[in-house]
């Protein structure tokens, strides 16, 4: 994979890049510099601009009139541009799944599933676009009809975390476009050409089909910028993905201005393996869960609950597992896991790992930092696995990085209310091949996340979906399902197409 033709491809030739765009027109942030650095090599890829306080303002005015004429586009028009921005992303597939795996680390079969993640939602919007649909209620005066509508909200802020640098983004864009919303975007500091990459792309499709200037908006900076869009009362809609630190704050600042938040935080993920369970499934789940992004996904598997009957084999089936995982360059299709974003995150993970042996862990699989050629970087790390008690204190936090806890359990009960005693609740996953297992797990005395899964692991969730988790995960819901009501607002509409006026409740009011 050539990665300068890659991005080349993408339009990022120049060494300083757009750092606000906002529909068919871009603008230079005259800010300070990102500098971006990939975690692969350490090497700079691209300087981007951020925007100032004004910029950040004509942004948002533009997105403002840019709502106004796009929100009176019916919507399979607005679905058809969707539609075609899904075609522009099959062409780039190769160039920005190979740009996502330069910059954030991933390997590059997740940098390109990544992609394919925004082709399927741009699908599902398509479709979507024809069913925006209420409900009729049967009124309880004659002669009356009653009904609800949805009506879009208006320009909604996004801001995404490294992680998945660009499907997030069109989780939130594709759907809130379809319902009639601009969309103000802010890309992660970490990975701000990943965005830029992809607001050139939908910028190619936007001029050739009259999209209204300011429907696709970016806005690259830190945190101040992400400050800003949380304050804003021109923003009815914030959705917020990243630590659960961060979406506290956002949270509180939205509210408190009586706004709209969409949080997607952290996971804290368990897998139970039963004394029923096919082992050898169990296994695949939970080094992909645990591995995979190098364990910086939201869903990353961090806990496993083994029955005790299957606890030894299963450490002995894991151990031989991780010693054939290769780590390197994630360009290369050979290596399973790539770096962590920076060297920040290594020393988290280096941390983690030492809090966990002072607690009482005992490393099964130990960590730690590789070196020497290809490691230049120092951000490859070695995925750990660490023999925990359930009740010890780092159980309870989530690291974005390759450390899978493993504990025993005696019965089922005793193993759910092991994987809900943590304060997030976004995935879980049993395996099992007992049906009454399986559907207490499923059960409301079962798992209390947002996702909860029968004989597949934490991670990798499809788009069709609702993709979101309770507790300190914040309890948003995003990509498919009824998820798109989120980016809209509810009516209710009642008629009177009668010659009398009939009060609700029987009230009568003579005068």
């Amino acid at each position: 994979m050539n990665i300068q033709l890659a991005l080349s491809n993408l339009g990022l030739r120049a060494t300083k890049n757009f750092g606000a765009s906002s529909g068919a027109a871009s603008m230079p942030g005259s800010g300070h510099e990102i500098l971006s650095y990939s975690p692969v090599d350490a090497k700079p890829i691209a300087a981007t601009g951020t925007v100032s306080k004004s910029e950040y303002d004509a942004v948002v005015l533009q997105a403002q009139k840019g709502f106004q004429e796009w929100r009176s586009w019916p919507a399979p028009k607005r679905g058809e541009v969707v539609r075609q921005l899904g075609l522009k992303l099959r062409e780039h597939k190769e160039d920005l799944g190979a740009l996502v795996s330069y910059e954030m680390g991933k390997s590059l079969q997740e940098g390109l599933g990544e992609v394919q993640e925004m082709i399927d939602i741009c699908d599902f919007a398509v479709g979507l676009s024809r069913q925006l649909h209420g409900l009729t209620i049967a009124s309880e005066r004659p002669a009356h009809r009653m009904m609800e509508q949805w009506h879009p909200l208006g320009p909604i802020g996004i801001i995404t975390a490294f992680n998945f640098p660009v499907a997030v983004w069109a989780w939130n864009s594709a759907i809130a476009w379809v319902c009639g919303n601009s969309t103000i975007w802010k890309p992660s500091e970490k990975t701000p050409l990943c965005g830029t990459a992809c607001q050139f792309i939908a910028m190619q499709v936007f001029q050739e089909f009259g999209v209204p200037e300011g429907v696709s908006c970016i806005v690259q900076g830190g945190r101040e910028v992400g400050e800003w869009l949380a304050a804003d009362a021109r923003l009815p809609l914030i959705s917020a993905t990243g630590s659960v630190r961060m979406g506290k704050e956002v949270g509180k600042v939205v509210a408190a201005r009586l706004g709209k938040s969409l949080l997607e935080l952290g996971g804290n993920n368990a897998l139970i393996v039963s004394e029923h369970a096919n082992l050898d499934l169990a296994i695949r789940a939970v080094v992909f869960g645990a591995v995979g992004t190098a364990g910086q996904r939201c869903t990353s598997t961090r806990r496993v609950i083994v029955h005790h009957s299957h606890y030894d084999s299963f450490k002995a089936m894991l151990s031989k597992a991780y010693a054939q995982i290769k780590i390197g360059n994630p360009l290369l299709a050979e290596n399973h896991m790539g770096p962590l974003i920076d060297t920040d995150a290594v020393e988290t993970y280096l941390k983690a790992i030492e809090t966990a042996k002072s607690q009482g862990a005992i490393a099964w699989v130990d960590g730690g930092v590789l070196s020497g050629t290809g490691y230049e970087s120092g951000c490859f790390v070695k995925p750990a696995i660490l023999e925990v008690q359930p009740d010890f204190p780092c159980v309870q936090t989530e690291t974005f990085a390759p450390i899978l806890y493993l504990m025993k359990y005696q019965e089922l009960e005793e193993a759910i209310e092991m994987q809900n005693a943590v304060p997030q609740g976004l995935s879980s996953a049993i395996f099992t091949q007992h049906l009454q297992e399986a559907e207490q797990f499923l059960s409301f005395q079962g798992s209390d996340c947002g996702i909860a899964n029968v004989n597949l692991g934490t991670s990798g969730a499809e788009i069709g979906g609702a993709f979101g988790g309770e507790k300190e995960t914040g309890g948003g819901r995003e990509s498919g399902s009824d998820a798109w009501k989120a980016y809209m607002r509810r009516q209710t509409n009642t008629v009177n197409y009668g010659s009398s006026m009939p009060l609700a409740q029987g009230i009568r009011f003579e005068f």
